[in-house]
């Protein structure tokens, strides 16, 4: 079963302008997102943000991931 991201993960106009945060917090999922890119570590990146843990980290990646899926074009199924 995927991680349920949605009780970690919000949208709020007046935070950070709507984009997606971590619940109780102006970590945006971009931000975080960028430092895995950037090759931080998820110690080095709960040291940064201390108001995460481990589990809004993963939140954060099941929600990339959820997000990447919708986004991804779904191919046909090859008639016989």
């Amino acid at each position: 079963m995927p991680f349920d991201y949605q009780q970690y993960i919000v949208r709020d106009p007046a935070i950070c302008g709507g984009e997606p945060v971590v619940r109780g917090t102006r970590v945006t999922v971009r931000t975080v997102l960028a430092s895995l890119a950037e090759g931080m570590s998820a110690a080095e990146i709960l040291h940064d943000f201390p108001t995460l843990d481990e589990a809004a980290l993963r939140a954060v990646i099941a929600f990339a991931a959820a997000s990447a899926e919708e986004d991804l074009p779904v191919p046909p199924i090859p008639c016989s």
